[in-house]
């Protein structure tokens, strides 16, 4: 039989009754003679109520004692679910990410993992326990706490899948799969049987909730299988794997918005070689992502430099920008945190061309302004204004065919996603 790594998200483990269901999803896949490791996230709005607490108790908490606070909430859920299988009559123990051995760089909020050890995992399993894991979190070679950023426990299963070389990594949420949009902005989004590696990471980076875009870069590295599906059914969901011929005669397979961006704008920066490199390796110094980057050439020596950042990022940015600004002796530094980010994505896009031009013309139709652009072999992304944005993606989705994309769309309650 197989050894298999299940990871549930917030909202499946959001109360006993629900708790109680996982248990049993899990006993089930025991009893039938697998080996089962078990990730979990923080039951549903946990990590936002320890966000707004250390909020009321500090404007600038240190990252360290966000991360003591922060992996408190899997390792609650990971042990209750322990307790509900084991009233079933199956084994199971739970494990914090320090002591399954998940080590970690120093970067508070944000780790990276380094290695994983996996031996305790490995003992439990042959004595027919299956294991719970906390997601999200790790310790650095020093014995600090840290956490994996937010979906972080994504990136937990998909590591420990490999580490314990399962045969799937089951990731388990409250949706049916992956959607050539969201569902919730886009009723006519299709769910699709199949996507590629490359396209998930894209759809990942570019704000689909379904996976963390870091786990999707171990996946696609290491070759993890997975396989997205609903915790409240037992269809089959959406597989991801390598790409396929297949997937070639379908152009995009789906369209992403991303709500959560804000964009920086730095005026009058000096031309010449060397300003962008010390921009933006501050900017990397200071842990911060940015996305995409538009410098507008001037007659007179002077540019202007925009880009993107989380919009959670943007007050820490603008500190870091202004002051090097000033060092560069560059003009005023404006921002702006009411824009969104459009994307579509397709592994097609590489053998054909006019897409862009149908994106553009579709948005256009709508007089929907393009702010900035930015692509890549398989994706084209614009910034828009956010209170167009609903209307952007249900056009792009139309535009491209979308809702005859897929399998017929089923009835499922789509709820609000919350996952750490």
């Amino acid at each position: 039989m197989a050894l298999i790594v299940q990871k549930y998200g917030g909202s499946s483990v959001a109360n006993a009754e629900r708790i109680k269901r996982v248990a049993q999803r899990i006993s089930k896949t025991r009893k039938a003679g697998h080996s089962v490791v078990v990730v979990v996230s923080a039951m549903a709005d946990t990590t936002d109520d320890l966000l707004s607490l250390s909020a009321e108790v500090s404007r600038h908490p240190p990252e360290r004692e966000m991360d003591m606070l922060l992996a408190t909430g899997e390792q609650v859920s990971c042990a209750l679910l322990a307790m509900a299988i084991d009233q079933l009559g199956v084994k199971a123990v739970s494990f914090t990410g320090a002591q399954v051995g998940i080590i970690t760089n120093r970067a508070h909020t944000k780790a990276r993992i380094q290695e994983i050890s996996a031996q305790k995992i490995k003992q439990a399993i042959s004595k027919g326990f299956v294991v719970i894991v906390a997601g999200f979190q790790g310790m650095t070679p020093d014995g600090e706490i840290t956490t994996l950023g937010r979906g972080g426990s994504d990136l937990t299963a998909v590591a420990l899948a490999y580490a314990v070389k399962a045969k799937i990594c089951e990731i388990y949420t409250d949706v049916e799969g992956v959607y050539t949009a969201d569902p919730r902005l886009v009723p006519t989004a299709r769910k699709l049987k199949t996507i590629s590696y490359d396209e998930m990471l894209e759809l990942a980076s570019l704000g689909a909730q379904v996976m963390q875009a870091r786990s999707m870069e171990v996946a696609k590295k290491y070759g993890v299988p997975l396989h997205i599906r609903s915790s409240l059914s037992n269809r089959t969901g959406t597989i991801i794997s390598k790409e396929v011929r297949a997937m070639e005669d379908v152009v995009v397979s789906g369209v992403s918005l991303q709500k959560d961006e804000a964009k920086i704008t730095i005026c009058d920066v000096p031309d010449r070689p060397g300003i962008a490199a010390a921009i933006f390796t501050r900017i990397s110094d200071a842990h911060i992502n940015v996305d995409v980057i538009v410098q507008n050439v001037g007659r007179t020596g002077l540019n202007d430099v925009s880009f993107t950042v989380p919009r959670t990022e943007l007050s820490r940015a603008l500190r870091v920008v202004r002051r090097v600004a000033a060092e560069l002796k560059a003009g005023r530094v404006l921002h702006d945190d009411s824009i969104a980010k459009l994307s579509v994505v397709g592994v097609g896009m590489r053998a054909h061309s006019g897409i862009a031009a149908r994106m553009f013309q579709a948005l256009a139709n709508e007089s929907i302004n393009i702010d900035m652009i930015s692509t890549s072999e398989i994706k084209i992304s614009c910034i828009i204004r956010r209170d167009q944005a609903q209307k952007a993606i249900r056009t792009v989705h139309d535009a491209f065919g979308l809702d005859k994309l897929g399998i017929k769309p089923e009835m499922v309650k789509v709820s609000k996603p919350r996952r750490s």
